[in-house]
């Protein structure tokens, strides 16, 4: 296949419209899809780039009735209000759609018939459905709620507690009610179609393990995230189940068979068929081919996405392409972890955190905002491991970088062109490609990265040319030159090779700060770039032409990024302690209402009651995570003695890296119990300090053998 040939599907996670979008929606799969976008279609490749709002689901519906509106009301504000922030930060959609569209009800219907007819993808159940008699409808399972059987929780939904992670179904629930009228539900028989997703188990490991599709290479795996392939091989060890892909709902895609009036298409079957009724609708409106966009040898399909959507695209997705069996499968999905603020989960209820379009309003008399946001989180993206948003390293990576590091570099070029040579490149000599060398091999690192998805490496290494040409600059010192001799031609040597590197930086800034790139390559005269212009201006460089040539008029000196940290204006400093003074307000509000801070203390026992406690030091040999929980942690424990199993409830705070090697207090008496199916044969001591922060309980000396007894 030659490059040439490619072409490029790449979408972004279709967001619910049932709310406004946080810095960590961005973080996860909107901005590192947009850099990687921004850079194919600069190198000149055929890319299209589609997302839109998943606008079905219980998560809608129960919006909805909280507020006592029309599931249509909601969709359209939010809708509405995340495709215009999109737009105001940058994110560069080709189109972005909606799934109520009379389109997308089509396309989804057109899918499930295809499926349907061929007879052996679905299967018919009838099964027991809780019902809720005052209101005359069945309840998806988040209409559910009840007792977790697993930690006792009293409001765990159908499918998940949201305190321990365990995931549910709403029989498992104890003392069950409904979400709509609070009654206990009934339970009723209901048909429902099931998609047969044990039937491709076999070649999805092979495709997601080993990049082999119908025994032809697909893609490179190694190219793949390895929290990707683990969480899918996790899935896949398990083994495949028949997955439910109608509901009893009045609100979604209505499923097109005669006896299934009432019925609708699950959310999780309907939703990424909207990626393609969005290049539908897009190919109507541009006049294009859409079936070219996803279907041939050709097609590069790309999803980004967040961690908590793997499985939907890396097993399910692919598994109903190839059933259909005309379509292209993923050649990636580089799914992000998760960005926390502050130190913790974004928050709505609490009021942690940011939301997008609350940011660009607060921000409003911040210069640069759009790409002061996105730096910021470039920098910091969450592709292999949980990152964390922080006020302080906003205003660090906008202060030291931007401004310091590539602003500084720009305005020296530029003033000191305008003062040396009235704003035109002077003569460049022939020595360009020797001295542009070590730039260009940057840049070609650059572009390497971006093509394997390592987008905070590219943020750095773009940072890095603007590096080394401060530190040219510096070195060469055409302003003593200039003192000494206003005609030295190595002044006219050493800024017409400065220009070629201002240059550069105008097509490195796109990806990640487009606002400000434009802005710079304005500045140098260059004008808007057109695709393809990136993959000419490295065979430029390589070749040692320049890309501002010889007489090349650059305009007036002007700032680029005004810092933040300004002895003469403290406006922009301002805008973040307001940022900063919210957050401690919600602390101390939490502070107070903590009476007491800790929980009290448990009634009195006796000594004989405190004797039967076996408590062991030990030492964490492995750990992972437990497939299909958030909280739940699988951890190998040496205890001196033996080697035990124990499963415990850490994994939204640790990752499992992190754990390994700790030395911990193991309650090793405990009746061992199922957890998951593991069988976990006792806990780990913690502790909890008051911001909820789970702490290892250790001895002092961490030279204490494991097996040690704590009495």
């Amino acid at each position: 296949m030659s490059q040439s040939k490619k072409r490029y599907m790449v979408t972004s996670a279709l967001p619910y419209a049932n709310g406004a979008l946080h810095l960590g929606h961005l973080a996860g799969a909107y901005l590192p899809a947009d850099i990687y976008v921004r850079y194919l279609r600069m190198k000149g490749e055929e890319v299209l780039f589609v997302c839109g709002s998943d606008e079905h689901g219980a998560a809608i519906t129960m919006r909805a009735k909280k507020e006592g509106v029309s599931p249509r009301e909601i969709i359209d504000k939010y809708h509405e209000l995340n495709k215009r922030t999109f737009e105001r930060l940058g994110i560069s959609f080709d189109i972005y759609h909606r799934t109520s569209a009379p389109l997308h009800r089509e396309t989804a219907q057109q899918f499930f018939l295809k499926l349907y007819e061929r007879g052996d993808q679905f299967e018919e159940r009838v099964t027991e459905q809780y019902y809720d008699e005052e209101y005359r409808q069945f309840l998806a399972d988040r209409y559910i709620v009840g007792t977790c059987p697993r930690c006792g929780y009293e409001e765990a939904y159908g499918d998940q507690c949201e305190k321990c992670g365990s995931a549910l179904s709403p029989l498992e629930l104890i003392e069950p009610r409904s979400v709509l009228s609070g009654k206990p539900p009934v339970l009723r028989q209901t048909k429902h179609w099931y998609f047969r997703l044990n039937r491709h188990e076999g070649w999805l490991r092979e495709w997601i393990g080993k990049g082999v599709l119908d025994g032809k290479p697909h893609h490179d795996p190694a190219k793949w995230r390895k929290h990707v392939i683990g969480q899918c091989m996790s899935w896949l060890d398990q083994g495949l189940q028949p997955r439910a892909i109608t509901r009893d709902l009045d609100w979604g895609v209505p499923v097109p068979l005669p006896d299934a009036e009432g019925k609708v298409l699950y959310v999780w079957f309907d939703a990424p068929i909207g990626y393609i009724s969005a290049t539908r609708q897009w190919a109507m409106d541009q006049g294009d081919d859409w079936e070219r966009w996803w279907k041939g040898e050709d097609v590069q399909l790309i999803h980004f996405i967040g961690k908590d959507n793997i499985v939907f695209h890396c097993i399910v997705f692919p598994a109903m392409l190839k059933a259909h069996g005309e379509y292209a499968l993923p050649v990636n999905v580089p799914a992000n972890q998760f960005l926390n603020f502050e130190g913790n989960k974004f928050s709505k209820s609490r009021g942690w955190g940011i939301e997008q379009h609350e940011y660009l309003e607060e921000f409003k008399d911040f210069p640069n905002k759009e790409d002061a946001l996105r730096w910021a989180l470039a920098r910091n993206l969450p592709e292999n491991r949980d990152s964390d948003f922080k006020w302080d390293d906003f205003v660090e990576f906008h202060d030291k970088e931007l401004a310091d590091n590539l602003g500084n570099f720009i305005n020296r070029v530029v003033v000191l062109t305008n003062k040396y040579f009235g704003g035109v490149v002077p003569s460049l000599g022939n020595d360009l490609k020797e001295t542009l060398a070590p730039v260009v091999a940057l840049a070609e690192k650059w572009a390497a990265e971006i093509e394997d998805f390592n987008l905070k490496n590219a943020a750095l290494l773009f940072m890095e040319v603007s590096t080394w040409g401060n530190q040219f600059l510096q070195e060469q010192a055409p302003w003593a030159l200039y003192k000494a001799n206003p005609e030295d031609p190595r002044i006219a040597q050493v800024m017409g090779a400065a220009l070629q590197i201002a240059a550069l930086l105008g097509y490195l800034a796109e990806p990640f700060i487009p606002f400000s790139a434009a802005r710079l390559r304005k500045l140098l005269g260059m004008g808007a770039w057109a695709r393809g212009d990136w993959s000419k201006a490295m065979a430029s460089l390589k070749e040692g032409k320049p890309l501002l040539p010889e007489g090349h008029r650059i305009g007036k000196p002007e700032i680029l990024f005004a810092k933040i940290v300004d002895r003469r204006d403290d406006s922009r400093l301002k805008i973040i302690e307001r940022q900063k003074a919210k957050l401690q307000a919600v602390l101390e509000v939490e502070t107070k209402n903590q009476a007491p801070a800790f929980p009290p203390i448990a009634d009195q026992i006796n000594y004989d009651d405190f004797a039967r406690l076996d408590i062991r030091v030990g030492t964490i040999l492995a750990a992972e995570r437990v497939p299909k929980t958030d909280k739940l942690m699988k951890l190998q424990v040496d205890l001196g003695l033996e080697q035990r199993t124990i499963v415990s409830g850490i994994a939204h705070q640790y990752e499992p890296e992190q754990v390994v090697g700790q030395k911990v207090l193991v309650l090793a008496n405990l009746a061992p119990r199922k957890l998951r199916g593991i069988l976990s044969q006792g806990m780990i001591l913690m502790a909890e300090d008051k911001n909820g922060r789970l702490v290892f309980v250790q001895p002092a000396d961490q030279g204490v053998d494991n097996g040690a007894k704590v009495s």
